[in-house]
């Protein structure tokens, strides 16, 4: 079925790696697919640190039968974005970059999704059926303290160089805390970790562990367990220890206390969230929500649980959708 214009069987909210083998697949069955993404292709992973490696092996990360070569053991994000773009392009996948969703209206078979892109201009898109495939890592977890919106506070963290020789505080102990002070102190920053619990997360990467905490030991990272940030000041942070409160020079502060998905954006396409994990409700075989016609894919299917789906398992969502798609749309064309 070809597609005129703005009108597909299948359109899919998010360019992420699961997003894209949703699309991947609806393609394989049959039926016409776009994706519109309020950022670039594979955005998250655009974001990831510089110099990231992932934790998981290439061929965990492959999508549309399309193998990920690479003369590493783990791929690092440079190859893993090159990787991506070889997708879309092998597949001529329709991506829609840099255009925000606005509204979602219309019903099973006949949805309408207007967005808006960079420039101000409004698209409008027919659909049969939506992906909601949206990922979670462009949701900070906030904590609410004084100071937080201040210039010097970010919830990303990309590359050492601009903080050499500078005061800087991270908070959280789990991977992307314990890589952050990690780096930042082999460039030379003076690195305070704060965290709530009692050490380095448990979940912490094997490799990635015992070297935070010998730094730790031997006193080239300062850390404050069972201890929270009460305020954040231009050139101090305020820290409550067990020893009473702490109140520490600063330059800038890496606030990485997580993510969660556009849980707003869910529930304002009709989609019911279980508490108090903020599970979308679906069918946990075909991922089609309480919305007729409305799926989910990826890690917005955790719900707040965000550890529990990565590429690696998320990736096989858009085969499941395919396959009930294949039944309701071949259906529906028969009517």
């Amino acid at each position: 079925m070809e597609h005129k214009g703005n009108h597909f069987d299948v359109l899919v909210i998010g360019a992420g790696p699961t997003g894209m083998a949703c699309a991947i697949e609806a393609q394989r069955a049959g039926f016409t697919s776009a994706l519109v993404d309020k950022g670039c292709l594979v955005n998250s992973l655009f974001h990831y640190p510089a110099n990231m490696v992932f934790f998981t092996t290439p061929e965990l990360l492959e999508i549309g039968d399309i193998p990920f070569t690479t003369a590493n053991q783990k791929p690092n994000r440079s190859e893993a974005l090159e990787y991506y773009r070889n997708v879309a392009q092998h597949y001529r996948l329709d991506v829609r970059q840099y255009q925000r969703v606005a509204s979602v209206t219309g019903y099973d078979g006949a949805f309408r999704v207007e967005t808006q892109d960079l420039h101000g201009h409004d698209h409008e898109y027919v659909a049969r059926k939506i992906v909601v495939a949206t990922g979670y890592y462009d949701r900070p977890n906030y904590m609410g303290i004084p100071g937080e919106d201040l210039p010097k506070v970010m919830h990303y963290y990309k590359d050492p160089h601009p903080y050499f020789d500078m005061d800087v505080l991270v908070i959280g102990a789990k991977n992307s805390a314990s890589i952050a002070a990690l780096e930042l102190w082999r460039r030379g920053s003076r690195v305070t970790m704060v965290h709530r619990g009692p050490d380095i997360h448990r979940n912490v990467k094997y490799w990635i562990k015992p070297d935070i905490e010998n730094r730790i030991k031997n006193g080239e990272v300062t850390a404050y367990f069972n201890s929270c940030v009460l305020e954040i000041r231009p050139e101090e942070a305020r820290l409550k220890t067990p020893e009473g409160e702490r109140v520490l020079k600063n330059d800038f502060v890496f606030a990485l206390t997580g993510y969660h998905p556009d849980y707003e954006f869910l529930e304002s396409v009709g989609i019911e969230l279980t508490r108090p994990e903020m599970r979308p409700v679906c069918d946990p075989r075909t991922f089609e929500s309480n919305v007729p016609g409305i799926y989910v894919a990826g890690c917005v299917v955790s719900g707040s649980k965000t550890s529990e789906i990565f590429i690696e398992n998320g990736r096989f969502h858009g085969k499941q959708i395919a396959d009930d798609l294949k039944t309701k749309l071949q259906v529906a064309r028969v009517k």
